[in-house]
């Protein structure tokens, strides 16, 4: 059976959805950076322990069913997990000190073409207009990041927290019809917080770094916005308009993370604006547009002959 096409106003909430997670995922990059000194592995594990209850009392309101995962969903959330969260997080502190964030943030940027490339592989069906749309906003990222240097291992973690990063919407795109966008959420924060506390807890007993500390101010209200709104509020926007709009479309907007990104740091006053970064934001824009504009429907032959009578 031929599945029905989307409706146009499925596709602009599924749209709207996206751009308002990768943009609040940007804003993320500002309240990191209030946690420069605090132990990453124990405050993300807090991060997403928050984020758990939270999202798990939202299901509890909303008296949504629980659902137990099979044990082929189960694994798949498990991976999603290890890798969208707790590998992304680690592997992207660890590329930074091997190498620019500029350079990082360029390869990570790469996740629309990536993910474009993989939806029309799991389609059978190259979508030109798409692929095409996510080489303009991957370049547009290129620009805004800038060009960074890095030594190998650094380059390797960059391409492993890419390659996290794709996991993030992959792994979920088959859970999100059984399992929904909430569920999803709430499921893969629970897992991430045990594997980041065996990392932790082993990292501490290799290097004596500690696993946790007590947050000051700053960085209590960073863990807090990171794990209410940047994780909670932000997967539920991302999955629930991943699950309407496919991995090949929304991978467009994880162009709009580095200018989020740029933009709240403009806002709060820690840098200015460039001429670059007002030409790459320009890019991606137009790699929005490209892509996520509605497709000419193809007028009858008939219509289109000038011989006509």
């Amino acid at each position: 059976m031929t599945p029905a096409p989307e409706r146009p106003g499925s596709l602009r909430t599924g749209d709207l959805r996206c751009a308002a997670g990768m943009a609040i995922v940007g804003s993320s990059f500002v309240a990191s950076a209030a946690l420069a000194g605090f132990p990453v592995l124990g405050g993300q594990a807090a991060r997403y322990a928050v984020a758990a209850l939270v999202l798990l009392a939202v299901l509890a309101v909303r008296r949504v069913p629980w659902v137990l995962p099979s044990p082929r969903a189960l694994g798949r959330l498990t991976a999603l997990a290890a890798t969208g969260l707790v590998g992304f997080s680690v592997l992207v502190v660890e590329s930074a000190g091997r190498a620019d964030p500029s350079l990082v943030g360029a390869v990570v940027g790469a996740s629309p073409v990536v993910l474009a490339a993989a939806g029309a592989l799991r389609a059978r069906r190259l979508a030109v207009r798409t692929l095409a749309a996510a080489v303009v906003v991957t370049a547009g990222v290129v620009v805004v990041e800038g060009g960074g240097a890095g030594d190998p291992v650094g380059v390797a973690l960059a391409l492993g927290a890419l390659a996290c990063e794709v996991c993030f919407s992959l792994l979920a795109v088959p859970l999100l019809p059984t399992l929904g966008a909430l569920r999803v959420s709430a499921y893969a924060c629970v897992l991430a917080v045990p594997q980041l506390a065996v990392l932790g807890l082993v990292r501490q007993q290799v290097s004596g770094s500690p696993f946790l500390a007590v947050p000051d101010g700053a960085e209590l209200a960073a863990l807090a916005y990171l794990a209410v709104v940047v994780t909670a509020v932000a997967f539920l926007l991302w999955y629930s308009g991943l699950a309407t709009i496919g991995p090949a479309r929304a991978g467009l907007f994880a162009g709009l993370l580095p200018v989020a990104a740029l933009v709240a740091s403009v806002v709060l006053g820690f840098e200015e604006p460039t001429a670059r970064s007002v030409v790459g934001t320009l890019v991606v824009g137009a790699g929005l547009v490209l892509g996520l504009a509605p497709a000419r429907a193809r007028r009858p032959l008939a219509h289109r002959l000038p011989w006509r009578a």
